[in-house]
């Protein structure tokens, strides 16, 4: 019988110990291993993004983002671009969370393209970003806006190409949008 893991007990653990995995409804996700093609598009997405974002946000990778406490769930995402003001407070709530960036990979995609689109929609995270790895090496962006009456996201634009980010958050690229 599995124990569920208690938002004290996962705030105890060592960063180590929290190193690829998730909390979802209290228990232990073990994230598949991304590729380098996928570090490197999150990290090119994430310096963008800071980049775009000004002295007011920030924008990492490896970033836990603590949904809800009881039963726990704490995600990390690819790429989450928060509040700068909040760097230091841990756990990091949704309230401080702009946009969320997953990049899909081998393994993750249900989890990122529908559990996850429900879990940041419902925790209020206002922007929600799906990147697909096609097979020509051209990334495809999929963006969703939410609806805060009904806690569901809405499509946005859709965009391929070569990734560059501009305040406030909006993506441009060399190929255009699809």
């Amino acid at each position: 019988m599995h124990t569920q893991i208690s938002a004290e007990q996962y705030d105890s653990w060592s960063e180590e110990q929290c190193d690829g995995i998730e909390i979802v409804d209290g228990m232990a996700v073990v994230s598949p291993s991304t590729s380098k093609r996928h570090n490197r598009l999150a990290r090119i997405l994430a310096n963008a993004l800071d980049a775009a974002a000004g002295p007011d946000w920030n924008a990492d990778t490896d970033f836990d983002v603590r949904l809800q406490d009881v039963p726990l769930t704490n995600r990390r995402p690819d790429v989450a671009v928060y509040r700068a003001e909040t760097i230091d407070l841990t756990p990091t709530r949704p309230e401080h969370v702009l946009l969320i960036v997953e990049v899909v990979s081998p393994g993750s995609e249900t989890t990122d393209r529908i559990v996850k689109v429900d879990q940041y929609a419902k925790a209020g995270i206002p922007f929600y970003w799906r990147v697909e790895q096609a097979a020509t090496g051209v990334p495809i962006i999929y963006t969703y806006v939410l609806d805060p009456a009904t806690k569901v996201y809405r499509d946005g634009e859709m965009f391929t190409g070569v990734i560059k980010a501009a305040a406030p958050f909006s993506v441009t690229v060399d190929l255009g949008t699809v």
